[in-house]
C-alpha cells in the first residue's frame, strides 16, 4: 500500500464516519470526493469500498445503543420492549428496502452525479431550514421510543425512501418524517440511528454480492482501514449529535447543503 493511497482511505473513512449520521448525505459527500480522491481505477472496487465502510458507521450504532437493542437482558418488560423495538425497526425497512430493490439500477445509473447531489442537498438544506423556522416545540411530542407505534414507524420508513436519491440523506429524511410524526428531535434522531442498521447492512450485503469479494490483499487493508476509520469517527459523531439536539436546531446543517450545492454547481458550470 502506498502513502497516498492510505491518506486517501483514511479521508475517506473521515468522510463516511463524519457525514452518515448528521443530515448532510453521506452518499452526496462520497460522490464529490470521488470527482476529487480517485482511490482506485476499479469502479467495482470503489463502490464496495464505500458501501463497506458504511458498516463501520452502522457498528458504532450498535456499540453505542448495545444496552438499548440487546433484548436478552433486563426484566421481562425491558426485553419485550426491545423486541418491539427491533419489530417496528424491521416494519420501518420494508418500503427503502422494496424501493431500493426496484430502483436501485436506474437510480445508480442516472442519478449517481454531482448535478443530482448539489440539487438535492439545496432543496433539502431550504426545506430544513423551512420546517425548523416553522417547527415549534409541543409538550405532547413523543419522548419515549417504547410508544413509537409501528404505524409512525412504517411512516418513517416512507421518508426514508427518499433517500435513495443521493444528496438527499437518510438522516434528513427520517429524522425530519419522525419530527412531522410527532416525535420530539432526539428520539426521531434516535430512531433514524436504529433504522440504519437493517438498512444499511442489507446495502453493504447487496453490494459485497454484486461486486463479488475478488479483491487483493492490497485492496482488503483498504476496506479494513475505512472500516476502521468509519467506526471511530462515527461514534463519536454519534455522541457529539446526541447532546447537540439537545438544546440546538439543524438549521445550521440546512445552510451548510446550501452553501455546499451552490459551490458543487458553480464547480460544474466553470469545468
Amino acid at each position: 500500500m502506498t502513502v497516498l493511497l492510505f491518506f486517501k482511505t483514511l479521508l475517506l473513512g473521515l468522510i463516511e464516519g463524519v457525514t452518515e449520521f448528521l443530515p448532510v448525505s453521506s452518499t452526496g459527500h462520497m460522490i464529490l470526493a470521488d470527482e476529487f480522491i480517485r482511490l482506485s481505477e476499479s469502479r467495482v472496487f470503489t463502490s464496495a469500498f464505500e458501501v463497506f465502510i458504511q458498516s463501520g458507521a452502522i457498528l458504532a450504532v450498535v456499540v453505542l445503543f448495545r444496552r438499548e437493542l440487546w433484548p436478552f437482558t433486563g426484566t421481562k418488560t425491558e426485553q419485550r420492549n426491545k423486541w418491539l423495538l427491533w419489530a417496528k425497526t424491521l416494519v420501518a425497512f420494508i418500503p427503502a428496502a422494496v424501493a431500493g430493490l426496484l430502483f436501485h439500477g436506474f437510480i445508480e445509473e442516472h442519478l449517481f452525479n454531482s448535478v443530482t447531489v448539489a440539487a438535492a442537498l439545496i432543496v433539502y438544506g431550504i426545506l430544513i431550514i423551512i420546517f425548523e423556522k416553522s417547527h415549534q416545540a409541543q409538550s405532547n411530542r413523543l419522548h419515549c421510543i417504547d410508544n413509537l407505534s409501528f404505524r409512525t414507524a412504517f411512516f418513517i420508513g416512507l421518508m426514508q425512501c427518499l433517500a435513495l436519491i443521493p444528496g438527499t440523506s437518510r438522516s434528513t429524511a427520517t429524522i425530519l418524517g419522525g419530527m412531522i410524526l410527532g416525535l420530539d428531535r432526539t428520539l426521531a434522531a434516535e430512531f433514524s440511528f436504529f433504522l440504519s442498521i437493517p438498512t444499511i447492512a442489507a446495502a453493504s450485503v447487496f453490494q459485497l454480492l454484486k461486486s463479488g469479494v475478488a479483491f487483493s490483499t492490497t485492496e482488503y487493508l483498504v476496506l479494513i482501514i475505512g472500516f476502521v476509520v468509519s467506526f471511530t469517527v462515527a461514534a463519536v459523531v454519534i455522541k457529539w449529535l446526541m447532546h447537540y439536539l439537545r438544546k440546538h436546531s439543524f438549521i445550521p446543517f440546512g445552510w451548510y447543503r446550501i452553501i455546499l450545492g451552490l459551490i458543487v454547481f458553480a464547480w460544474w458550470a466553470w469545468r
